[in-house]
C-alpha cells in the first residue's frame, strides 16, 4: 500500500488536554482507526529555537519524544484535519512510503 509515515517530534512534558502529547497523539490514531503508532523515547535532540532537550536520571520531563505513523493518504488527511481542529502545535515530517505486511 502506498500511503506516508508520520513522524511528530515532541517533548515528555508537553500535554495537550492534559494528557502527555504524545500519548494523547497516540490516542487520536487509534481513535481514527489508524492501523498503528510507535512511540520513541530519545536520550537527547534540540528543537527549532537551538534548545538542548535532554534525558537525564532525576528528569525525565525534557526528553525528546518520536511519535511514528505509516498511513495512507486518507488517514493523513484525517489526522491532520483533527490537529487543525485542535489547535495542536507539534514538529512532524511526513515521507512518501509504501507499507504493508510480509506472510500470508
Amino acid at each position: 500500500m502506498q500511503g506516508f509515515q508520520l513522524s511528530f517530534f515532541t517533548e515528555q512534558n508537553r500535554r495537550h488536554q492534559g494528557v502527555p502529547l504524545a500519548e494523547w497523539l497516540v490516542q487520536e490514531a487509534r481513535r481514527l482507526g489508524v492501523g498503528g503508532a510507535t512511540v520513541i523515547a530519545a536520550t537527547e535532540g534540540f528543537g527549532h529555537r537551538g534548545k538542548l532537550h535532554s534525558a537525564h536520571f532525576v528528569e525525565l520531563a525534557d526528553q525528546p519524544v518520536e511519535v511514528t505513523l505509516a498511513v495512507s493518504a486518507a488517514d493523513a488527511e484525517r489526522f491532520f484535519a483533527r490537529l487543525a481542529e485542535e489547535k495542536v502545535s507539534v514538529f512532524y515530517v511526513k515521507t512518501p512510503i509504501e507499507f504493508g505486511m510480509t506472510g500470508a
